[in-house]
């Protein structure tokens, strides 16, 4: 399952990307915003990354104006590997290199026919492991040790 997520500034390219993964028959979760009122993107990012960090959606997409604040946000969910991609090529290698589980698209920055390339590359390619597996067990081990650093006092 795939979970979908935008503010006001991503909910078209989000809605031509909810049509694309539909016809290719793929079982999704929308998280919002439905419409093009302004909200705020912390929310929408926050319930699509604790939906692939917890294991029930495989992968989520996120989309807001630029994608920065929804990849900011959705990083900030330990076991999301969210990246932001412009391009075919970061998409392909974010997969097969970082296993990222969450792409991050800017509506305002990244027009809808190559998003939507951007989304079908980043769903269909495979993580490589091997060397690259190490590396994310290394962003893991991170994500445990500073959740145990992150306190009131120590901020």
């Amino acid at each position: 399952m795939i979970a979908l997520g935008c503010d006001h500034g991503g909910y078209n390219l989000l809605g031509e990307i909810r049509g694309m993964l539909r016809e290719k028959g793929l079982e999704l979760r929308d998280f919002g915003a439905f419409s093009e009122e302004s909200c705020d993107y912390p929310d929408f990012a926050l319930g699509v990354a604790r939906a692939v960090a917890s294991g029930e959606c495989e992968y989520g997409i996120l989309v807001c104006g630029t994608g920065i604040g929804m990849s900011i946000a959705a990083n900030k969910v330990p076991g999301v590997r969210a990246a932001l991609c412009g391009d075919c090529f970061s998409a392909e290698m974010t997969r097969r290199h970082n296993d990222a589980n969450v792409l991050c698209l800017g509506a305002r920055v990244t027009g809808a026919g190559l998003a939507l390339k951007i989304a079908e590359i980043f769903l269909e390619t495979a993580f490589e492991g091997g060397r690259h597996a190490r590396r994310v067990a290394k962003i893991a081990d991170m994500e445990v040790h500073l959740l145990g650093e992150v306190r009131p006092e120590n901020v």
